[in-house]
């Protein structure tokens, strides 16, 4: 983001978020004293400010070749963060974005599925059949081993979006009162994208927030 002063304000208030200073100019957001995300600084202000999810991976490397082998795309190889871990960014076949973590001292949230916190990443895609192959095979184990509860799923964009809105994943953080975050949302300089439905996991709206990042509001 190009404002993160104004995202700790922003999210402070939306979801009770306290802040610790990390590296490279970003902070990690903290609830009950544990990370629940991490608000960076753009490289390039002229990019979008967006919500990027990880998805954890004990070999980043073998994952990254998957992926491009599975007709996905790499957009920044693998780095080092730290002590921390390792990071890569990549894309879908149809251009979603989303980043993979291999931990080192930084395992990953360290809560989720709470209020205030990360609860679920909705893939909005034109070709849900094409997703489900490659998704489907590069985390296999994950979304469908005996006793897994995955917090993934996928949608048609049209189903929520424009039929223009280009694929993405979309964050969803969990709130208590839908209704009242919404409020809380425009109070502090965020509009709504899409107001409140119903979709198999929740009650759910799509809002951005004072500097333009979308994400989802899930109540459950």
């Amino acid at each position: 983001m190009s404002d993160v002063e104004g995202g700790k304000r922003f999210y402070g208030e939306l979801f009770g978020w306290t802040f610790q200073e990390g590296e490279g100019g970003s902070v990690w957001a903290r609830l009950e004293g544990r990370p629940v995300a991490q608000l960076g600084r753009k490289a390039d202000g002229r990019m979008p400010t967006v919500w990027t999810v990880y998805f954890a991976t004990p070999d980043i490397q073998t994952l990254s070749r998957r992926i491009t082998a599975a007709g996905g795309q790499l957009v920044v190889a693998p780095y080092p963060v730290a002590e921390l871990g390792r990071a890569a960014l990549v894309a879908d076949p149809e251009g979603a974005v989303f980043g993979l973590w291999q931990a080192r001292r930084h395992p990953g949230f360290g809560l989720r599925h709470a209020p205030g916190t990360f609860v679920w990443a909705e893939l909005y895609t034109r070709d849900t059949t094409g997703a489900n192959t490659f998704y489907g095979g590069l985390f296999h184990h994950a979304l469908f081993a005996p006793g897994a509860d995955p917090d993934f799923g996928r949608a048609d964009v049209t189903d929520v979006f424009p039929a223009e809105m280009p694929p993405h994943i979309l964050a969803h953080f969990r709130v208590t009162g839908l209704d009242e975050a919404l409020g809380t949302v425009r109070r502090l300089g965020g509009r709504v994208q899409a107001p409140p439905f119903e979709a198999s996991y929740g009650r759910v709206a799509v809002v951005t927030d004072n500097q333009g990042a979308s994400f989802a509001l899930l109540e459950r």
